[in-house]
């Protein structure tokens, strides 16, 4: 079987743990999340996937052959993509470009990479844009766009970091759609790092929860929600003093 994962990884940085023996396995059409409170470690762990960041110890494997070392290129043209919090857009250039650049910069030639980019906006929702300069763009449908250029090349696995940030319920609610749909449509296996953690638990297949760099559960939603050391995590205190519903917590 496929699979994306991290085995036993740690990460410091001047003495300071920020991972310690993470473990997590990404399988194609399968909707995995990551969740934990602010410094848990959360993007720390999808930098080290995406070869961002070098592990201190520990490795990343894809379908059991060793990814660490690799370059960010080298990881992507391998079929592993990523956002990014910040969106990162070309915001100079037309939405369409954003993404022929990518095609183009995976191997494509320029006439493919502009029928896939034209293909890929059209099954994200966002057509009408194509020619919108990327820097205009309200910051919600950045988001929308950075999804549609990480899908070119139709990779295998799919990082999304905090897609949903700054979106309304319904907007949220849209995005999901979109995720599921790569999971499910594409066969492609997702990461979803979020701090929505309602949206996560409606979401995700298999969920694990990051605090302070280390592994505190994994689950399935239900799991996740009746667990008291997330709530914990969250909350600061005991699920028998905060009874707390994990729906609500953003």
């Amino acid at each position: 079987m496929s699979y994306l994962s991290a085995e036993d990884v740690s990460v410091a940085f001047a003495g300071l743990k920020a991972l310690s023996s993470v473990n997590l396995k990404i399988t194609p059409g399968h909707i995995s999340g990551l969740i934990g409170p602010n410094g848990a470690g959360k993007t720390t762990l999808v930098n080290v996937l995406t070869g961002f960041q070098a592990p201190t110890s520990g490795a990343v494997t894809l379908d059991g052959k060793a990814l660490t070392g690799l370059k960010p290129h080298q990881v992507r043209r391998r079929g592993i993509a990523r956002t990014f919090q910040g969106g990162r857009l070309f915001r100079d250039l037309p939405v369409i470009d954003n993404l022929e650049v990518t095609g183009v910069g995976l191997g494509m030639s320029r006439r493919a990479a502009i029928a896939e980019a034209e293909a890929m906006l059209e099954w994200v929702g966002i057509a009408a844009l194509k020619n919108r300069i990327a820097g205009t763009l309200p910051y919600t449908d950045e988001r929308r766009v950075a999804i549609g250029r990480a899908l070119m090349g139709r990779p295998a696995y799919i990082l999304l970091d905090e897609p949903a940030a700054g979106m309304s319920a319904p907007e949220a609610a849209d995005l999901s759609d979109i995720v599921r749909r790569v999971a499910k449509n594409l066969g492609i296996g997702v990461l979803i790092i979020e701090h929505n953690v309602g949206l996560v638990l409606g979401l995700c297949d298999h969920i694990v929860v990051l605090d302070s760099g280390a592994v505190i559960e994994e689950g399935d939603p239900a799991a996740i929600r009746d667990s008291e050391k997330v709530r914990h995590a969250y909350m600061g205190t005991a699920a028998d003093t905060v009874r707390a519903n994990l729906e609500v917590i953003a």
